[in-house]
């Protein structure tokens, strides 16, 4: 019998492994991504005191494009990038959610370091 891949459990596992790892803080806090097939959501976070410092996401009001694309995970990604400058926020430690660093992911990374973001 053939035994069927659970990619929800494996992309769980692979995010634990990375969450080992790297850790925010108020200096250098944390960015999270999640992608949905429709949307894609990014947040910064201190886990320190497990406060999400400030996000963004293809859902917001004033969002142009569609998230389940490339074109709008970058948008995301410099939509993210200005809230954070907002706030003060210039260097983060990046998060790829256990997704592959290719792709909605790659864009939205690369987003955020065109806005002016740093790691």
């Amino acid at each position: 019998m053939v035994k069927k891949l659970d990619k929800a459990a494996a992309r769980a596992r692979r995010h634990a492994r990375v969450r080992a790892k790297i850790s925010g803080t108020a200096e250098c806090p944390r960015l999270d991504v999640f992608r949905s097939a429709k949307h894609i959501y990014a947040q910064i976070i201190d886990d320190v005191t497990g406060t999400t410092l400030c996000s963004a996401s293809s859902m917001a009001k004033g969002f142009e494009g569609n998230g389940g694309n490339v074109e709008g995970a970058k948008k995301v990604g410099e939509l993210l990038a200005k809230n954070a400058k907002e706030k003060g926020i210039e260097e983060v430690v990046f998060d790829r959610g256990g997704y592959i660093y290719h792709g909605r992911v790659k864009a939205l990374a690369e987003g955020a370091r065109e806005g002016g973001l740093k790691f």
